[in-house]
C-alpha cells in the first residue's frame, strides 16, 4: 500500500512538472533565444493591433520614399551625386533582366517589377540590420506582461509575402484580360470546345491559385528560416562568427528579390500573350 502511495506521489510529482514546463504562460528561461513564427504586436490603433513586422515596414517604405524622391530630384539637375549614378546602375541592371524576358513591354511594367525587386530587397536587408529582432520592449497583452522585439523583419512575416502574392497575381489576371480582352483570356480557363480544353482549364485555375502559394511560402520559408539560423548561430558560437552567415543572408535576400520579381515578370509575359 506505501508503494502504491509513493508511486502516485510520485506520478502527480511528475505531471505537475510537465504541466508547468508545458504552460504557455510561463516565459523561456532568460538567454535562451526565443523564436516566434508569427508577428507580434507592439501597441494598438483602437482595435487595430500593429505589429511589429508592420511597424519595420512603414521604417522601410519611408525610406524607399525618401530614395525615390531624391533619385527623381537629381533626374533633372545637370550635376549628379555619387547616389544618383550608384541608384541609376542599379536600376539599369534591373531593367536590362526585365528586358531579356519582356522585350519591348518592359517599359510599362518596369514600375511595378522594380518596385516588387526594390520592396522585397529593402525589406529582407532591413531585417538583418543590428537591433532587429534584438530591441525588447514590454507590452501587455490580454492583461499579461510579455517582452517582444520592437522590430521584426517584415518578409518574415507570413501575412507580407501572402499579401505581396496575391498582388502579384491579381495584377497578373488584370493585365491578361487589359491585353487580350475578357473574353479570350478567360477562354483560357474555361473551355467547352472539348472536354480535353476544359480539364487543362481547371488546370489552369489551380496553377493560377498555386501561383499565390509559392509566391508567399516560397519568400517566407526562406527569410525565416534565415533569420533562425542567424539567432541560433550567434546564440551558439561567438558574434564574429556568425558573419559568413550574415553575408550569405545578404545574398539569399539578394536572389529572393530578384526570384519574386523575375517570376512575377515571367508570368506576365506569359498572361499577355496570346496563346495558339
Amino acid at each position: 500500500m506505501s508503494e502504491f502511495k509513493e508511486i502516485t506521489n510520485t506520478s502527480n510529482s511528475i505531471s505537475e512538472k510537465q504541466i508547468e514546463i508545458e504552460s504557455p504562460t510561463k516565459e523561456h528561461k532568460s538567454g535562451f533565444p526565443e523564436i516566434s513564427i508569427k508577428a507580434e504586436p507592439i501597441f494598438h490603433l483602437g482595435n487595430f493591433k500593429v505589429t511589429n513586422s508592420l511597424f519595420t515596414a512603414v521604417i522601410v517604405l519611408i525610406v524607399f520614399f525618401l530614395l525615390a524622391f531624391k533619385y527623381s530630384k537629381e533626374v533633372a539637375l545637370k550635376k549628379k551625386s555619387g547616389f544618383f549614378y550608384f541608384f541609376n546602375m542599379i536600376i539599369k541592371s534591373i531593367y536590362d533582366i526585365f528586358y531579356s524576358v519582356l522585350k519591348e513591354k518592359t517599359e510599362y511594367f518596369f514600375p511595378l517589377l522594380g518596385a516588387y525587386f526594390l520592396f522585397v530587397l529593402f525589406n529582407n536587408w532591413f531585417g538583418l540590420l543590428p537591433g532587429v529582432g534584438s530591441i525588447m520592449i514590454k507590452i501587455v497583452e490580454h492583461g499579461k506582461e510579455l517582452t517582444v522585439p520592437l522590430l521584426r523583419g517584415n518578409n518574415a512575416d507570413l501575412n507580407t509575402t501572402l499579401v505581396l502574392g496575391l498582388v502579384s497575381v491579381t495584377s497578373i489576371q488584370y493585365f491578361g484580360v487589359k491585353y487580350l480582352g475578357f473574353g479570350t483570356y478567360i477562354k483560357k480557363f474555361l473551355d467547352f470546345s472539348n472536354p480535353i480544353n476544359f480539364f487543362v482549364g481547371i488546370l489552369e485555375i489551380v496553377s493560377e491559385i498555386s501561383k499565390v502559394l509559392s509566391f508567399s511560402f516560397r519568400l517566407f520559408g526562406n527569410i525565416f528560416a534565415g533569420e533562425v539560423l542567424l539567432t541560433i548561430v550567434a546564440f551558439l558560437i561567438p558574434v564574429a562568427a556568425s558573419f559568413p552567415f550574415l553575408l550569405l543572408e545578404i545574398f539569399v535576400g539578394l536572389v529572393q528579390a530578384l526570384v519574386f520579381s523575375m517570376l512575377s515578370a515571367v508570368f506576365i509575359s506569359m498572361a499577355v500573350t496570346k496563346h495558339h
